[in-house]
């Protein structure tokens, strides 16, 4: 095919052939929304998320609270006027405690897919688009990677760095980016013998070329519907970090940390220290793996139904 191309086509007869084989970019995003929107559950998925969003940052400039001094005097304190979640035990208001956590949580959990999103996406394209020697070493150092427990590697880097924000978000995408690089990979292999991509070779084009403006696009569906879980599972990843003790530092929180203090607390009856924090985990985990179910099939050309 490549060589009838490079043989029939020229000038601007062959650009609007290439253009030819590939599916109008503007219909394929129709189509998308459209299977998408049909989706209830995926439209639920995204109003939990919109209202997780502003009840983290919309709702303390509604809902004052000391979040920075402690007050032993109401440490504790059950549901009540003033404290509609109670207090927790250095008596730091508990909802505006779940605001700030949430704050934390959604931008290292977002942040962190993201560089690992494209981190890995990269990775992925450049081991699959040149294959050989080059993308066997560079897909064995994944494997290798993904030979090791994820959690205990976590673990280690969060007792050696020093725990802020940064360094969270940096510690979890460097171990996050594995799987959509195999993802990646596996998509590049069969994208790399496509029409457009020998038409590409064929007219001079160069490799990155081929993988930026050809291979890349073309697996955007992949792409999108990996970094949803990824972000699902980067919050997962925090709260287990918080859970165990390698969270954020005082004053500073995170809905992993609240569960962790708040497990203390639970055969005490003292329930609004942990309940809420693990409903929120559950539902922006939830939230962001029914949004990715639904973005995958509605990436699924076989769904595509107009």
């Amino acid at each position: 095919m490549s060589l009838e191309l490079e043989m029939n086509l020229g000038g601007d007869d062959k650009s609007k052939q290439i253009s030819q084989l590939v599916r109008p970019a503007r219909k394929r995003g129709a189509n998308v929304f459209e299977v998408f929107r049909e989706n209830k559950l995926a439209l639920a998925g995204v109003v939990i998320i919109f209202l997780i969003v502003l009840f983290c940052f919309i709702g303390p400039l509604l809902y004052h609270t000391n979040q920075i001094s402690t007050n032993l005097n109401i440490a504790n304190d059950p549901p009540g006027a003033g404290h509609p979640l109670g207090t927790d035990n250095v008596g730091y208001d508990e909802l505006g405690r779940l605001m700030v956590g949430g704050q934390s949580s959604l931008e290292i959990g977002i942040v962190a897919a993201l560089l690992a999103g494209f981190f890995g996406v990269f990775w992925g394209a450049i081991a699959g688009f040149f294959r050989g020697i080059v993308g066997t070493i560079m897909m064995r150092i994944v494997d290798a990677f993904l030979a090791i427990p994820i959690l205990f590697v976590l673990l280690l880097m969060a007792a050696i760095i020093k725990v802020n924000q940064l360094n969270l978000t940096l510690v979890i995408a460097a171990f996050s980016w594995l799987v959509p690089a195999r993802l990646i990979h596996a998509e590049t292999l069969t994208l790399r013998t496509r029409e457009y991509v020998e038409a590409v070779k064929g007219m001079g084009g160069g490799a990155g070329r081929s993988i930026f403006l050809h291979v890349i696009p073309n697996a955007i569906g992949t792409i999108v519907v990996n970094i949803t879980f990824q972000v699902a599972d980067a919050i997962l990843a925090l709260a287990a970090l918080g859970f165990l003790g390698f969270g954020i530092a005082p004053p500073a929180a995170n809905w992993g940390a609240m569960l962790s203090q708040g497990v203390t607390y639970l055969y005490a009856g003292e329930w609004w220290l942990i309940y809420p924090a693990g409903v929120m985990i559950i539902l922006t985990v939830m939230a962001f793996n029914l949004i990715g179910d639904a973005l995958r099939d509605a990436f699924d050309v076989r769904l595509q139904r107009r």
